[in-house]
């Protein structure tokens, strides 16, 4: 009896709380921005309740029907949508919004603190130290790593050129991969680290999908309570999966640095070694000095690996299958590479590679159709006014750049692959704000110049040697809500020919 009054009494309480917290001022204030129905109490948590893919078409639909400010709110935690650029440009471009919470809480037991997850004079400290690693000198450094992994792809492309679909996202995911443990790891891919890589790839998508899934069942933001549930085990399963790589990374990395006695980041950027000033040198050196521990070299080590190599993997992919798909773009880039190269075939110098205006175009239109990062998230610790509307503290901010990107004010033909959008003529007439696939303002991606000589390095190369047929169709893309832009297709295909 005694327990059964206990337990009234505490839903009571836990009920009147939620009241008060959906009709005191800050709820009042929410309730006038446009969003979906909430039910009684629990609010709109039911919505996200839908499998994965289904809530990503759920929430495709909410643009359209309230525009670009929309409000949800799901029992005590309250997000607000902006579609808008110059709302976005107000969140992005201070530090005053800049405080993260969930999902990427949800993520320290993979990425700890590290740039991605940080705030603060952490944040500060960090991304100065990281950005010396991302140098137009030292990034000149790792084109040759860059085409020595590609001359890799381009070998495994034709040990199977004559094969129907041909599955693209293992090669690239393998390539990337490569490419981010040679360049800012400097470390090459041999037996020992290839047999803990092999299950690398497929632990960020499981834990990908652990957090997003623990983001949408509010009830699972409790963590005793999470730690009961099936999506935990399969979590830390990942979890060891993904910390015994990029640990082996770093224990071979200082093995090799203890053993050829290289004392500075500074030394090695001066014997001219191919691309091996690795960011993880950085490191290292900085935890002799007490700048960093060991602890966040792994925080580090494991927000790149996931940032460089998972990233880069969904765009590139999603950039061969679209140039497939479009002869006449495709035709059009392989001129510009015939006008650079000239019949030769060299690698491409990054001066080269700085000659291919068109490829970037293409590029670029292909992160504003498929960015790899779907989807940014802040969180209000002061109130603000914006579009209009008072936004409380303790709010929830989400941008989606996969909507913003597909506004057909900003876009016209929205779904329409066209790379002349990114002329220069024609960014100049655009909003800043309105093409974000790296974030933006003080807290964007630090390596997106690593990013763009690698996708540049790898497309070119392939098409100088390959005509792309299309198999896979944008149409065939069946997308779900994750940490990064994923479809449910296991594989996307290509068909690949022989140029001469």
């Amino acid at each position: 009896m005694f327990v059964s009054l206990v337990t009234v009494c505490l839903f009571v309480g836990f009920v009147l709380i939620l009241l008060y917290d959906q009709y005191n001022r800050e709820g009042r204030l929410i309730r006038q921005i446009p969003g979906p129905k909430r039910w009684p109490i629990v609010g709109n948590t039911i919505n996200f309740l839908l499998p994965l893919d289904k809530l990503f078409l759920y929430l495709r639909k909410l643009p359209r029907e309230f525009g670009d400010i929309i409000q949800i709110h799901a029992i005590n935690e309250r997000t607000i949508g902006f579609l808008d650029p110059d709302n976005i440009e107000t969140i992005l471009s201070s530090l005053r919004f800049s405080d993260k919470n969930i999902p990427y809480n949800f993520m320290r037991p993979w990425l700890g603190e590290g740039l991605l997850t940080s705030q603060g004079r952490k944040w500060h400290q960090r991304r100065k130290l990281l950005t010396q690693a991302f140098h137009f000198n030292i990034l000149k450094k790792y084109s040759i790593t860059f085409a020595e992994q590609t001359d890799k792809l381009l070998y495994d492309v034709q040990e199977r050129v004559n094969e129907k679909k041909l599955d693209i996202v293992p090669l690239i995911t393998s390539t990337t991969l490569r490419i981010m443990c040679a360049t800012a790891m400097g470390t090459s891919m041999h037996e020992s680290i290839e047999s803990v890589a092999s299950k690398y790839s497929r632990a960020i998508e499981e834990v990908g999908k652990a957090i997003i899934e623990r983001m949408c069942r509010i009830w699972l933001h409790v963590d005793y309570i999470y730690k009961w549930s099936n999506i935990f085990k399969a979590q830390e399963a990942a979890l060891k999966d993904l910390h015994t790589f990029t640990t082996s990374i770093i224990n071979e990395r200082r093995t090799y640095l203890q053993e050829n006695g290289i004392e500075t980041f500074e030394d090695e950027e001066s014997n001219g070694k191919k691309g091996r000033l690795a960011m993880l040198d950085l490191l290292l050196e900085k935890e002799k000095v007490g700048d960093i521990d060991v602890d966040g070299i792994r925080e580090e080590v494991d927000t790149f690996m996931f940032e460089g190599h998972d990233t880069t993997a969904q765009a590139l992919t999603f950039l061969i299958m679209t140039i497939a798909n479009e002869p006449r773009v495709q035709e059009k880039i392989y001129e510009e590479l015939r006008n650079i190269f000239k019949g030769n075939q060299n690698t491409p110098t990054t001066e080269e590679l700085n000659e291919m205006k068109y490829l970037e175009c293409c590029i670029k239109e292909s992160l504003r159709l498929y960015p790899s990062v779907p989807i940014i998230l802040r969180y209000l610790t002061e109130e603000i006014t914006i579009g209009g509307y008072i936004i409380p503290r303790n709010t929830h901010i989400h941008i989606s750049i996969y909507d913003l990107h597909r506004r057909a004010d900003l876009y016209p033909e929205p779904e329409r692959f066209i790379p002349e959008r990114f002329l220069p003529e024609a960014c100049a007439k655009r909003h800043p704000y309105a093409y974000i696939p790296f974030s933006a303002g003080p807290r964007n991606c630090i390596g997106q110049k690593f990013v763009m000589l690698e996708m540049k390095t790898l497309v070119s190369s392939l098409l100088r040697k390959y005509r792309l047929e299309a198999v896979t169709k944008p149409s065939d893309l069946k997308f779900r809500t994750d940490i990064l832009l994923r479809t449910n297709n296991e594989s996307i295909y290509v068909n690949f020919f022989n140029r001469c």
